[in-house]
């Protein structure tokens, strides 16, 4: 059975090759920083250009956090860019607009909001004795594509853009975000440009879960509430947790950098087409903070690792990463996604992390040889029904199994215990 245990010698001697891949991750980002702010120069160029044309647009200079998420990553996922509406987002009602689908929504114009009338469409719903008017995301979507057509013509009738500084390819795509590939340096950055509303945000309410559990004081509640027109996004209030994240002490960060690398380098398919995003990464991070609140989780690097290791493995066995601001919502629901795989491919790297620390290009490292151990396995199947098996003390036991525990606690090693005696109950039942 799972005992607790500190990280084997083997692992402690392989310590150097873990800072040496993070090392290299690292010696990027300046390069990273780089091609940002040169791509991002272009596109406020554009930004402005629109917003001039229509001041109803506004451009949001501040863009520290999706640097700061592009410097984290390795893979090309596209950044994304928020452009305000000049509309007070707080006299807007919101209104569910696809039952039983989360997130969708209808944002309400009431009468007494005037200046958009171009962008509206008349409602089925009654509001007293006239019908309700919505935003409708097609017009608003349509007005900025012409506007941003309108201002590459300019820049570059004006010589501000250069031969090969940007494709518009994907503006004629019908999605919810209008997509620019823009060079920054020898690099081609992807910008999916989404118009928003934003409004003042009431505290979050996490469900019975403690509040700020890991995380710096309030750093929970100081966001503001964001709707993409037809959804509401949480994609800023992530950001400002993953910020929060990097105030703390420990390589929190670096582990989630070292498996954004592990992920684009070995556990997509051969082909390299579907994979886990960066986004699930993040998701995989903030609950590793919630869930091992302690610094003594987050010493050393091996260790931090295997902290987001224990979550993904559980997330991918239970086929359900729930959404760290809306844990209703599965981020895995409706990805093409081969969780089976996915969790082979960890389990391989947990299993025997030196065969993969390590930089190359072509297929994937082989993991030949690497036996599923059932044990886990059977940890990893148990029923997901009640929030046992969503706590640290599941998770520790998960650390046990791997050998990378040596927590000294003595209230988490009892509740570790405790827990573990209810599941060997069960194990033998299910295995």
């Amino acid at each position: 059975s799972p005992s607790p245990s500190h990280p084997p010698g083997a692992m402690a001697a392989g310590g150097s090759r873990w800072h040496s891949c993070l090392g290299v991750i690292v010696s990027r980002q300046g390069q990273r920083v780089q091609q940002f702010q040169q791509a991002e120069d272009i596109l406020l160029t554009l930004l402005e250009h629109v917003h001039g044309a229509e001041p109803r647009f506004l451009v949001d200079y501040c863009r520290n956090l999706e640097a700061f998420e592009f410097t984290l990553r390795t893979s090309e996922d596209a950044v994304r860019v928020e452009v305000p509406l000049r509309l007070d987002g707080d006299a807007l009602r919101v209104s569910p607009c696809q039952p039983g689908k989360l997130g969708t929504c209808h944002l309400e114009v009431p009468s007494a909001v005037t200046g958009v009338e171009d962008w509206t469409s008349a409602g089925d719903m009654e509001r007293g004795s006239g019908t309700a008017r919505h935003l409708a995301p097609g017009k608003v979507l349509q007005h900025l594509k012409e506007l941003l057509v309108s201002a590459i013509v300019h820049c570059q009738r004006r010589f501000l853009l250069q031969p090969g500084d940007l494709s518009a390819e994907n503006l004629k795509e019908d999605a919810i975000e209008l997509s620019l590939l823009i060079r920054g340096g020898w690099k081609t950055v992807r910008f999916d440009i989404v118009p928003v509303v934003r409004r003042q945000q009431k505290p979050l309410r996490l469900q019975g879960r403690q509040r700020d559990r890991g995380f710096p004081e309030g750093s929970l509640q100081k966001h503001v509430a964001v709707h993409f027109l037809s959804r509401s996004s949480a994609h800023l209030p992530v950001l400002k947790l993953l910020w929060a994240v990097d105030t703390l002490q420990g390589p929190r960060l670096d582990s989630l950098r070292l498996l954004e690398q592990l992920s684009s380098q070995d556990w997509r398919e051969e082909d390299g087409s579907t994979g886990l995003s960066f986004d699930h990464l993040k998701m995989v991070l903030l609950w590793s903070t919630e869930l091992f609140p302690s610094p003594e989780d987050w010493q050393d690097l091996e260790g931090s690792v295997y902290r987001l290791l224990v979550v993904l493995l559980r997330c991918l066995a239970t086929r359900r990463l729930p959404h760290f601001l809306h844990p209703g919502e599965n981020l895995f629901h409706g990805e093409p996604l081969d969780l089976a795989s996915l969790q082979q491919k960890v389990e391989a790297f947990a299993q025997d992390p030196p065969r993969f620390l390590r930089f190359h290009f072509g297929h994937p490292a082989s993991t030949k040889g690497l036996q599923a151990d059932p044990e886990l396995r059977a940890l990893l199947r148990l029923p997901d029904g009640d929030r046992a098996y969503w706590d640290t003390a599941y998770f520790d036991i998960l650390l046990s199994q791997l050998q990378v525990y040596g927590i000294q606690d003595d209230a988490r090693r009892s509740a570790m215990s405790q827990l573990l005696a209810k599941v060997q109950k069960e194990i033998p039942t299910r295995s």
